[in-house]
């Protein structure tokens, strides 16, 4: 049976029993979601740990067709090379796409040759919130940065908004472009006019399994609560040197990167 928007709704709103905070799953109201004000306590802040010394161009693809088979993600195939209909929720780049603040003459060839998985940032200060007149993406307390396609008008704002690339617009019907093989019927579609991007995996948390990214990772992704000091997550930031994603823009990334090299003991 197919999941209709009611009811991944009220799963996502539940999501946040299945992880034991209760309550505190409860989303920012729109005021709250346009002011661009600081993420109320809530006892937890969801984030992830990408790192790249485990991690292999064959891990990648892997992890985006575990996260695009689950969430009905389209294949679009871009005619005369236009990429504007290709929709995505996780895909790489270069190192110096991905950390252009953070580039230098002399670092190692290697890692500019790599490629860096890259996805929604789950911003502590998301601007695509901000912008966003229907309030169709908004804020959840813990952390996660939630689309409702079904608020989306189609301005694309958050796309202008968002300066990590991380949103798609579906140009054309979606539904058409569903590989059939690996249609999930348990999670909604999406339709023309809509944005629609990586959302951490609520309807998988809510049953006590990770996001599809981090399960297909094989233990290259950590997967947590950042407001816990004592969680997994916090001590593997504690005891490695990390990156996010433009640092400068004042966004405060949830996704963060062991580029590799020695440890930094805390």
């Amino acid at each position: 049976m197919s999941m209709d928007r009611r009811k991944f709704l009220k799963l996502l709103g539940l999501a946040g029993v299945g992880l034991g905070v209760g309550s505190d799953f409860i989303l920012m109201s729109p005021a709250e979601a346009s002011s661009g004000k600081a993420l109320p306590s809530s006892g937890e802040r969801l984030g992830m740990v990408i790192d790249m010394r485990k991690l292999t161009d064959a891990d990648f693809e892997r992890m985006i067709d575990a996260c695009h088979s689950v969430h009905n993600v389209p294949t679009l195939i871009p005619e005369k090379n236009d990429k504007k209909n290709e929709i995505k929720w996780i895909w790489t780049d270069t190192y110096d796409h991905s950390f252009p603040e953070q580039i230098n003459d002399y670092h190692p060839r290697g890692l500019k040759e790599r490629n860096f998985p890259l996805l929604c940032n789950h911003c502590d200060h998301p601007p695509c919130v901000r912008v966003c007149p229907t309030k169709a993406t908004f804020k959840a307390k813990n952390g996660m940065v939630v689309q409702d396609p079904h608020r989306c008008i189609g301005c694309r704002f958050c796309m202008a908004g968002c300066p990590y690339g991380s949103r798609s617009f579906n140009y054309v019907d979606p539904r058409l472009y569903i590989d059939p093989a690996k249609k999930n019927p348990a999670f909604p579609t999406r339709t023309m006019g809509v944005v629609e991007k990586c959302t951490f995996c609520p309807e998988r948390l809510v049953k006590g399994q990770p996001p599809a990214c981090v399960e297909a990772s094989r233990g290259g992704i950590i997967f947590g609560n950042l407001a816990d000091s004592h969680s997994e997550i916090r001590k593997v930031l504690s005891t490695h040197f990390t990156l996010r994603r433009k640092p400068a823009l004042g966004t405060m990334p949830s996704v963060f990167y062991i580029i590799g090299g020695e440890d930094h003991a805390g």
